[in-house]
């Protein structure tokens, strides 16, 4: 039997290597994805483009300007000279953010009295526009604590100091390139294993299967351990690049990594093989794949968190081992999360994927007869 399947499985990988649109797919894509994710998919905002219309000719409100222009997120674009220039930069999108200082500023801070500062902000885009108020009201706040000190003001009675845990520097790249490795895994999984049996189909040979002494549990396994393996060495890769090319701490064990990976490629592989049985030709194999990566990634929170979904939304979730997956990379990278607290994470995914192979079993042997 098991001479059998391995036999199988060296003539998978061979089908798969000597076609070059299965290579591409398995080698080439995973890489470019995982760059472009890495670089292009983030929530910091950096040298964001904005206007100052300056009414002030105080030290104090060129002090405000100076700080915006030296901080790294913003790039000063325009100087304006009336109010009616601001609609215009905004509408066309030049820049995102006005600064305007009224012409009392200064005077008001040296007299002891607030100076208001007026921000307009394009909120076409909400998510931006909060990350860049946020920024706004850093600064504002740092350049209020320093005028007040330097004018002998009272002290704040209480210090505030904000420390992120787990992520420090408050970069996103830690936060998405984990949840990549996830992203990358469950495409090449499911597009491999879900094409297998709809290429033998396709090129004739599955006829050829049928005929050998092979028992339909053992096609489905010989199928079954190449999208396994490649699963495996593609999320290595993604990982090893993860750590070494963006340098997103892994502060937790591989072992408890691997063991999440294991269960998760597990569930994957097995939708793949029950997408692949039903399939009669390589392009609905690739349509199914794609109704359900979709699906999975949207509700798997990797780009929205899943508290923020509708109720009846969230319970759909915990049939997508992605989810699970998630909590898993996240955990391990950045919290260093034990393998203990992360059993919950586990367990669902290998029912998911053992009811997944356990359907895929019964849908091959019912098309096989």
């Amino acid at each position: 039997m098991f001479r059998r399947i391995r036999a199988l499985t060296v003539k998978e990988f061979l089908a798969l290597l000597k076609d070059q649109r299965s290579r591409m797919v398995v080698f080439i894509p995973p890489i470019l994805q995982l760059l472009v994710f890495g670089y292009a998919a983030t929530f910091d905002l950096n040298r964001i483009p904005f206007a100052v219309y300056n009414e002030d000719a105080g030290q104090a409100a060129r002090e405000l300007v100076a700080r915006f222009a030296a901080s790294p997120h913003f790039r000063p674009v325009a100087t304006l000279r009336q109010e009616a220039e601001i609609t215009p930069l905004v509408d066309a999108k030049r820049v995102l953010l006005v600064l305007h200082i009224g012409p009392t500023f200064s005077r008001e801070l040296l007299g002891g009295r607030s100076g208001p500062v007026q921000v307009i902000v394009d909120g076409r885009n909400s998510n931006t526009a909060a990350i860049l108020l946020n920024y706004v009201n850093t600064i504002v706040a740092a350049f209020d604590t320093d005028w007040q000190q330097r004018a002998g003001g009272p002290a704040a009675l209480a210090h505030l100091e904000t420390r992120a845990w787990f992520n420090p520097n408050l970069l996103s790249r830690w936060f998405i390139v984990p949840g990549i490795v996830g992203l990358l895994t469950l495409v090449v999984t499911t597009l491999v294993t879900a094409l297998s049996v709809a290429r033998e189909r396709e090129q004739g040979t599955f006829d050829q299967l049928l005929v050998t002494p092979f028992r339909p549990g053992e096609i489905l396994l010989g199928k079954a351990l190449p999208g396994f393996l490649i699963g495996f060495f593609e999320a290595s890769l993604i990982i090893l690049i993860a750590v070494f090319w963006f340098q997103v701490p892994l502060r937790g064990s591989l072992l408890t990594l691997y063991v999440g990976l294991f269960c998760f490629v597990l569930s994957t592989v097995g939708m793949g093989l029950m997408i692949s049985s039903l399939a009669v030709t390589q392009q609905q194999g690739l349509l199914g794949a794609f109704l359900f990566l979709v699906p999975s990634i949207l509700l798997s929170g990797f780009a929205t968190p899943i508290a923020n979904m509708p109720a009846w939304v969230q319970q759909i979730t915990y049939l997508n081992p992605m989810r699970y997956f998630l909590v898993i990379l996240r955990g391990v990278f950045l919290q260093g999360t034990p393998f203990d607290l992360l059993v919950g994470q586990f367990w669902p995914m290998a029912i998911i994927g053992f009811v997944n192979l356990g359907l895929a079993g019964y849908l091959f042997r019912h098309r096989l007869y």
